[in-house]
């Protein structure tokens, strides 16, 4: 009765009695979609629900991976750059070979602190910060104070930082995502920061020969 007279049946029939049957619904009354407008639409979203190649309409059965970004995402404040972003704007390795600065790379020995060269001139600290300030916890006092930014702006030194973050694992992770980062167009090389203790040890050892 109901495919009979579709124009006479109240909207409530309509949705009850097609929810079972989709498909030839939507054949029907795809010549009717000027008239029943809201209808036709409905049962169009049913149908891109079902239909996987609507996915980017329909983001809710989405991969692993994606909803691992987006509830680490969620985690950082906004005042701080995205993960999306900083993929967005990284170099991949077969970029990084075309230029010489990573020519001879190396992360170097872990630790809590990170080296940072080939920055450009206009780069600033709240610049480093936005990047780099997604890997402390702002909310931990100690993790706040442990977050240190060392911009060279002059001498030999100029376009490079050291930044200090909380933890080896916080560096691990800076390093590996935000290494070949082009910050005011040009890559950052990321690496892990080189400590002083061995070349005093090396002096003292000479000092006593």
């Amino acid at each position: 009765d109901v495919f009979e007279q579709p124009q006479h049946v109240g909207h409530k029939k309509i949705e009850f009695h097609i929810s079972t049957e989709i498909p030839a619904v939507l054949q029907i009354n795809s010549e009717k979609e000027e008239k029943n407008g809201k209808r036709v639409y409905l049962y169009a979203n049913t149908e891109e629900i079902n239909n996987t190649g609507f996915g980017r309409i329909f983001p809710a059965p989405s991969s692993n991976d994606k909803m691992e970004t987006e509830e680490e995402d969620d985690e950082i404040p906004s005042e701080f750059i995205s993960r999306k972003d900083l993929e967005k704007n990284r170099l991949s390795r077969e970029e990084m070979e075309k230029f010489s600065v990573f020519k001879n790379y190396e992360p170097g020995d872990p630790n809590c602190r990170i080296y940072v060269k080939n920055l450009a001139k206009q780069v600033q600290e709240k610049d480093l910060k936005f990047i780099f300030g997604r890997y402390v916890d702002f909310q931990s006092e100690v993790e706040r104070n442990m977050f240190d930014i060392r911009l060279m702006k002059e001498g030999r030194m100029k376009g490079q930082a050291f930044i200090g973050l909380p933890n080896e694992k916080a560096a691990a992770k800076a390093l590996k995502e935000a290494n070949g980062y082009v910050l005011f167009e040009k890559p950052m090389v990321v690496q892990f920061a080189r400590s002083a203790r061995p070349k005093q040890d090396a002096n003292e050892g000479k000092r006593k020969k």
